[in-house]
């Protein structure tokens, strides 16, 4: 029932669930999330250690950051949670404006790298 619970508890602040929204379109960095939710790298790391903890997302350091995604092989209730995040998530106002900082944040990204 613990990790039933924990399951549960993750998704109850909401800059969990915009980190969740943007984590549904592939991998990201906690540098990219902190630019798009506008936050400090304690606040975002709390909360993706939270996540982590709960069994929602795997991390992996390359250099000095952290890349996290989410775990697609996880249990039954956690797939059948993840298939209602993936269908009404998107359609969160904070959501789409979160998913079209990170697409606007991205493209300069890109720019700045490659000029």
């Amino acid at each position: 029932m613990n990790n039933t619970v924990k399951l549960f508890k993750a998704l109850s602040e909401e800059v969990r669930l915009r980190i969740l929204g943007l984590l549904m379109h592939g991998e990201l960095c906690v540098c990219d999330l902190m630019a798009v939710l506008d936050l400090p790298q304690s606040t975002i790391s709390r909360h993706l250690s939270y996540l982590a903890n709960a069994g929602w997302l795997a991390g992996e350091r390359r250099g000095v950051w952290m890349y996290y995604r989410f775990i697609v092989n996880g249990g039954t209730l956690q797939q059948d949670q993840l298939a209602v995040l993936t269908k009404h998530l998107p359609q969160l106002p904070a959501v789409v404006r979160d998913r079209q900082r990170l697409e606007q944040y991205m493209r300069t990204k890109q720019q700045t790298a490659c000029g």
